[in-house]
């Protein structure tokens, strides 16, 4: 850093000379993970740049539709292009999505039966599926269960390792499981993303007992991590959020569910309703900003991707367990920090929250937060309400007390407000 930066995170934001040095360290470490990660950016620009490019899109795609929304060009070009850019027969992407976790429960209700059982194969899924499942403590109405669908789980191993053995059992022994829930990312857990060299190895062994079962991967926080997406490697179905890695920062809201057409389709029927399913949806306005996010999304991710590494090294340097480490392969955005104390992950939050360009003046508390059961705090100062492509940290309050950061625009940013994030701590 030069020395007016250096001067000016002393003097606006009382950064300490300790963790000024911390920075400059861990930045001389990171250097390689970073070339490293440049060349994947550069990849999947040129994915979304001919993607863009092939389905010929001009500025009459930025439409804005109202009403039913029929023949909407803009809408239903860029879903073309997202099946480009996953490599899949059909794609879904919307506004209408209110987050990832909506975009997740339609593909889930679109594509199971009563009778059906969904199989988590990652351990307990994210908190806000447990009340679209039926596991959550509250009286889970509407949920699959209540519909009849069942459920089971397959713990992970020691180290956050696929047990394909009880993997193998359950399929053999259970002729009603149809859909299997791959989750990439670490969600409010305890261990590394799932790579897609993973991904593929645990669909094509369970294609090899099963090829009927639907392999589903929640993407979220991992497009554009890697060179391939997981329905490249197998997945029947995927889903997301437009708030996340693969809007750029710019689209204002939504989701999307990509992979197999028939699949796809049965997902759109939850999004509306039964014989309209895709073909309604005025887009109020928004086309311009998905494309443009879309556009941005590969350089984007790859620099939030950036700030997690970064954060990785220097709360390692300062004494604080991580995971992953900052050398290791990653497949999300995410990274955790365990503080095994309740004030310090509050702290940290509170930190981030004061780095951020929007809300800086406000203080993040933790609160009972709609589809989560313990107490969330979020830092989150964010141009779109709970975008998590922008820098912000949250966590459930609940032992051993792990914080979670992920986002930033630009890595620049990233790294302030994680400096500001570790003076508050210290």
């Amino acid at each position: 850093m030069i020395s007016t930066t250096k001067k000016l995170l002393a003097l606006k934001y009382g950064i300490k000379e300790e963790v000024m040095s911390l920075a400059e360290r861990a930045l001389e470490d990171v250097q390689k993970q970073f070339e490293m990660y440049d060349g994947i950016r550069e990849y999947n620009q040129l994915k979304v740049l001919n993607a863009l490019q092939e389905e010929r899109i001009s500025e009459s795609h930025f439409t804005n539709s109202s009403g039913y929304g029929y023949g909407d060009i803009g809408r239903d070009s860029l879903d073309k292009v997202y099946a480009r850019i996953f490599g899949t027969e059909m794609a879904l992407v919307r506004p209408h999505f209110v987050n990832g976790t909506h975009a997740i429960g339609a593909a889930l209700f679109g594509n199971l039966r009563p009778d059906d059982t969904l199989m988590s194969i990652c351990g307990t899924p994210y908190d806000t599926l447990h009340s679209i499942i039926g596991i959550s403590s509250e009286k889970n109405i509407g949920s699959l269960m209540e519909y009849g669908v069942k459920y089971k789980m397959v713990d992970l191993l020691f180290g956050g390792k696929i047990d394909f053995n009880s993997i193998e059992t359950e399929l053999k022994n259970d002729s009603t499981i149809k859909m299997i829930h791959i989750q990439r990312s670490t969600g409010y857990g305890w261990r590394k993303s799932l790579t897609i060299d993973e991904i593929e190895k645990i669909i094509g062994f369970i294609k090899n007992i099963r090829k009927d079962v639907i392999c589903f991967v929640d993407n979220c926080y991992g497009e554009f991590i890697d060179t391939k997406e997981p329905t490249e490697v197998g997945a029947d179905l995927v889903a997301g959020s437009l708030i996340k890695n693969i809007g750029g920062g710019i689209a204002p809201t939504g989701g999307y569910i990509a992979g197999r057409k028939d699949f796809v389709i049965q997902a759109s029927y939850r999004l509306t309703i039964p014989g309209i399913g895709g073909e309604c949806g005025s887009t109020f306005g928004v086309m311009r900003s998905l494309y443009q996010g879309l556009f941005l999304a590969p350089h984007v991710a790859i620099e939030a991707l950036k700030g997690a590494v970064f954060c990785s090294r220097i709360m390692e340097l300062a004494g604080f367990e991580v995971l992953p480490k900052f050398d290791d392969k990653r497949s999300d955005i995410i990274q955790a920090v365990k503080f095994n104390d309740k004030d310090k992950l509050i702290k940290f939050c509170k930190g981030i929250q004061k780095g951020s360009p929007i809300d800086s003046f406000v203080e993040c508390e933790p609160w009972a937060m709609p589809g989560y059961e313990d107490q969330v705090i979020m830092a989150a100062g964010a141009f779109i309400q709970g975008s998590s492509i922008e820098l912000s940290a949250d966590a459930p309050i609940r032992e051993p007390y792990i914080g979670y950061l992920q986002g930033g625009l630009t890595f620049d940013h990233a790294k302030i407000g994680i400096m500001i994030s570790l003076s508050n701590l210290i």
